[in-house]
């Protein structure tokens, strides 16, 4: 277990996306003007609503659920989590392997700093989550980025992950449905990464935030299920599937073989404690959640409003000149690609600032995410379809012109 109370400075990571686009929104609004919020993955500025079954369970409970729980959570709520687990193939998890979380975002803080110590590395996609890069690095290791190729629907490339593993690589990241593309890997590729780690004794960190969230038939395979030899810790939660990104709920469960992570297991355990608990009211709806959620079917089915802003953004986006876009297969982003050498684009983030003083329409850059060339930015396609087609029709008009300086 790495030391606990070092000091490690967040050089050239960008987490939560601040920066000097995020400044200049922000000084817009703070003026009165009036921003077209496509950057933050949040559902409730978007008029999607928590199921009434959740509102219901929470308020019923919040007299019962006043102190402290267990610092892993209520066991009900564990109980439910490794059920879950159960349905995904996941196999030996019981309550004890399973911790709570104020979102999975702390709980993936929690699992880089019980492990790293300085120059330790692991490997992360590009383009990723940025709080996985920011994590590694804040716990004083090392994020060593894997290409996720884009002529492959953004699926990992299995070579370049082989050639970034060293003697000081302790772990791989996969993000699973995956934010920023949406892609959603077969599991013939999981099996590859799988046999990585069983080869390199590698723990495997899986992010499955968003494997509810699947359109045109297709589903999830966690890896966990398919290496039940390999250390895997997998992470979920509801605010993304439920519609309560504000209620902080999310759990990481351990899983396969745990002979040589003891010490490992042990400093999750201390840092759990150390924080008490996570939110106790929010882990009491997490029985009722996991049984069923038809509301999110409706939105992810042909002619539900999540669908068919997908098939809009891909295909309008596919018809403006000087761009192209992969299909997403889940979750609710989209991260195009923007002809770089025809709009003379050396700085991706300034492209996204000159986009929104233009048009008032906050995007994310593709430097954000990890992606070093200046060529893409991503696009969360939650507001109503009028709001993204009046975001479509500003862009196609703002790239007739554009030329960066």
């Amino acid at each position: 277990m790495k030391t606990l109370g070092k000091s490690h400075k967040l050089d050239n990571v960008c987490y939560d996306i601040r920066g000097p686009v995020m400044d200049e929104a922000n000084a817009m609004i703070a003026k009165g003007e009036k921003i077209l919020k496509l950057n933050i993955g949040n559902p409730a500025p978007f008029r999607f609503r928590a199921p009434e079954t959740l509102i219901d369970q929470m308020t019923s409970q919040l007299t019962e659920v006043e102190g402290y729980s267990d610092s892993k959570g209520l066991i009900t709520a564990r109980e439910a989590i490794a059920a879950y687990d159960l349905t995904k193939g996941i196999e030996g998890v019981t309550p004890d392997d399973i911790y709570t979380g104020n979102g999975a975002s702390e709980l993936i803080t929690m699992s880089m700093q019980a492990l790293l110590d300085n120059g330790d590395e692991v490997l992360v996609p590009a383009p990723d989550y940025p709080l996985w890069t920011a994590s590694v690095t804040l716990a004083g290791g090392t994020a060593v980025h894997y290409i996720c190729d884009e002529k492959s629907d953004w699926y990992p490339d299995i070579e370049d992950m082989r050639s970034k593993i060293t003697d000081k690589t302790k772990g791989i990241v996969i993000i699973n449905p995956n934010n920023p593309t949406g892609s959603l890997y077969p599991k013939e590729i999981l099996e590859q990464i799988a046999q990585l780690a069983r080869e390199n004794g590698l723990i495997i960190f899986s992010d499955e935030i968003y494997d509810r969230l699947l359109m045109d038939g297709r589903k999830h395979t966690s890896i966990a299920s398919l290496c039940p030899d390999v250390f895997c810790v997998t992470f979920n939660g509801l605010s993304k599937s439920h519609m309560i990104a504000g209620f902080r709920c999310g759990w990481m469960s351990l899983s396969g073989d745990k002979t040589n992570v003891k010490g490992y297991i042990e400093g999750l355990n201390m840092l759990s404690s150390m924080r008490l608990c996570s939110n106790v009211p929010a882990q009491a709806v997490i029985p009722v959640a996991l049984k069923s959620n038809p509301q999110l079917e409706t939105l992810l089915a042909p002619g539900g409003r999540i669908y068919e802003q997908r098939e809009y953004i891909v295909n309008r986006l596919n018809s403006i000149e000087g761009m192209s876009a992969v299909r997403p297969q889940a979750a609710f982003y989209i991260f195009p690609k923007i002809d770089a050498k025809r709009f003379n684009i050396t700085n991706d983030e300034q492209f996204v600032l000159d986009f929104l003083k233009a048009k008032h329409i906050l995007l994310v850059h593709g430097g954000g995410f990890h992606w070093e060339t200046p060529d893409h930015f991503r696009i969360v396609y939650l507001p109503d379809l009028e709001s993204l087609k009046t975001s479509m029709d500003a862009l196609e008009d703002f790239l007739k012109t554009y030329k960066q300086n």
